[in-house]
């Protein structure tokens, strides 16, 4: 378990200006969904399970984008945890995209791991993608060419067999079909590319999912959606696998992030874009509920020193696109010592 620093409330105010975004020229290809609709138009506007709103996650991260805290330590922890993983590569990914989530930190914290040349910055909110295009003017990376687009992570316009490596960091996990956005992944993906992905897993937020759940009980006598459901770490490599990944890798790791209130949490879930985004969801919160959840919330979980623990589980995955170069298992039965040899010579004393 790893503990982070205590967030200090910040402010970050920003004066919005519109200038328009240079188009990038990309090669559509046709979207994957995991839906048996009977043609493409049919699936892109209905899937099997519509659980998020898409249009309100954009809503809420151009909110974000002028919300966002400068190198914010729990966000910079998941992408420098995401990004270590490069280093592990004695591979080079000359062309890669960055999906959604926490992208600025990936850009700011990429330092030339990977030996990427062009880089693709995408996500479906035009401010976040605009912050990001002006922040890379201020600080730009010197020897990666990097394009900016405006688009879903849901039907990705990439050509196939294009990129070498997909990153999402904090992204992927308010996907309304995760299996197809990670099948698109792989598609846009050259054989033996790379795909590294950062969601957040089940157990994030289990001290305000407590919190909430008693209060809404003892004030409502019922309870309501308030925090989105989240994949848990037994799925992750089964989604890998349906993907079509192979060499699949998972991990997990949980950050307990400190704060002075259970106010100043929510607006850090505000700031990273992370709030409750449920189709059916309730648009209405009881003043008596919300000062009850925070009075629970800090006679559970205080800390001596007065701050309130969060926990955030984050569920690390990789995968590859298939190759001959790639290590393979054999196949069954092609065994030439078994295991009872291996006990006779080796003793079963232990």
């Amino acid at each position: 378990m790893r503990a982070t620093t205590l967030f200090q409330r910040s402010s970050l105010l920003l004066r919005r200006r519109r200038r328009s975004i240079e188009p990038y020229a990309l090669v559509p290809s046709g979207s994957f969904c995991t839906d048996n609709g009977d043609n493409f138009e049919s699936t892109k506007t209905s899937s099997r399970v519509t659980i998020f709103n898409r249009d309100l996650k954009r809503k809420q991260r151009d909110r974000a984008a002028w919300l966002m805290r400068p190198n914010d330590s729990f966000v910079d922890a998941v992408a420098e945890n995401l990004l270590d993983r490069l280093e592990d590569c004695k591979k080079m990914f000359p062309s890669a995209i960055c999906l959604g989530g926490s992208m600025e930190a990936i850009r700011r914290l990429l330092r030339g791991r990977g030996a990427i040349k062009k880089l693709i910055m995408m996500d479906t909110s035009y401010d976040m993608v605009k912050l990001c295009k002006d922040f890379q003017h201020d600080a730009p990376n010197e020897n990666i060419e990097t394009s900016f687009v405006v688009c879903d992570e849901e039907f990705l316009p990439i050509k196939e067999s294009s990129l070498d490596l997909v990153i999402s960091c904090l992204g992927l996990h308010w996907t309304n079909d995760l299996p197809g956005a990670m099948i698109q992944c792989k598609l846009a993906l050259k054989p033996d590319g790379l795909f590294l992905a950062a969601i957040l897993g089940g157990e994030t937020l289990k001290e305000l999912r407590i919190a909430c759940t008693l209060a809404q009980m003892e004030r409502e006598g019922g309870i309501s959606p308030r925090v989105s459901p989240l994949a848990q770490v037994r799925d992750a490599g089964n989604l890998l696998t349906r993907a079509g990944f192979s060499l699949p890798g998972v991990d997990v790791e949980e950050y307990v992030v400190k704060y002075k209130s259970s106010m100043e949490l929510i607006e850090h879930l505000r700031s990273m874009g992370e709030t409750n985004a449920l189709l059916q969801r309730n648009n209405i919160l009881k003043r008596e509920t919300a000062l009850a959840t925070a009075a629970i919330y800090d006679a559970m979980f205080a800390a001596e020193d007065g701050t309130i623990p969060a926990t955030f589980q984050v569920i690390y995955m990789t995968g590859w696109k298939e190759h001959h170069s790639q290590q393979k298992a054999k196949r069954r039965g092609s065994a030439t010592v078994s295991f009872q040899d291996i006990q006779k010579e080796f003793g079963s004393g232990s």
